[in-house]
């Protein structure tokens, strides 16, 4: 069996499950396969590092939405004991549990934006840095893309900078499939001497495409934040069909 097929069809209700799955890797838990991930998540903190500097400050005022239970939120809590932050990790209570006590650590349980109102009624305006990693596809198929945005981009504080990464994006990944490279990559995966097959200029409901991606982008402009499109280092597993947006208050 195709081992990505589990990994379909996922929202919040599915990430609790598998939260308490013992059967599951930590990777496997928040929605990937080994293969992708094992090895690889010291590449992936490093290239966030780069895009949002002011995490390499001191005493900030950090937030990560839908972190999860693997490398990635370890890293982070490690990184803000070490600089002085405070870390506001928002999730399901199953994923929160997995991570590690410290002293840097704020749990807030609950599905954002809906759940944990007080919460973000509370650092409204006043972070630094946040953090949405391979999440936001989730909310676009699961819930209301556009109030997951703005009630994130509410948090920042003057200066402040959100990070949304690894978004998935057909239009990105069609491009590359299209590309000579693409063709290789594509013998190389399935085996096979033919090339994949690609469609262009036409909807596939439930993905992200250029026009969600952009639009995203447009919504934050409109709304007073300087919004960039950012690719991925070449070295992350899905950097051909994955890409970062940036948001960052005047």
């Amino acid at each position: 069996m195709n081992e990505h097929l589990q990994f379909d069809g996922l929202n919040y209700e599915a990430f609790r499950r598998r939260a308490t799955d013992p059967s599951l890797s930590r990777h496997e838990k928040v929605g990937f396969p080994d293969s992708y991930r094992e090895g690889r998540e010291d590449a992936i903190f490093g290239d966030l590092l780069r895009k949002i500097p002011l995490l390499r400050e001191a005493n900030k005022t950090v937030v990560e939405i839908g972190p999860g239970c693997s490398g990635l939120p370890i890293a982070m809590i490690g990184l803000c004991e070490a600089q002085g932050h405070v870390v506001t990790m928002i999730d399901a209570p199953e994923m929160l549990r997995l991570l590690p006590d410290s002293p840097a650590l704020r749990r807030a349980p609950g599905r954002f934006p809906d759940e944990c109102v007080e919460i973000l009624h509370a650092l409204e305006g006043s972070v630094d840095a946040a953090v949405v990693y391979s999440v936001v596809q989730y909310a676009f198929t699961d819930g209301n893309l556009w109030r997951f945005l703005d009630c994130a981009l509410s948090l920042l504080a003057p200066g402040g900078h959100l990070l949304i990464g690894d978004i998935p994006n057909r239009s990105m990944r069609n491009r590359f499939l299209a590309s000579e490279a693409g063709h290789r990559h594509h013998r190389e995966y399935t085996g096979r001497d033919e090339a994949p097959t690609v469609s262009f200029g036409r909807a596939a409901p439930g993905e992200m495409d250029d026009s969600v991606v952009l639009g995203m982008l447009m919504r934050g402009r409109e709304a007073g934040f300087h919004a960039y499109v950012l690719p991925q280092d070449p070295a992350l597993p899905m950097a051909t069909r994955r890409e970062d947006l940036l948001f960052v208050r005047p």
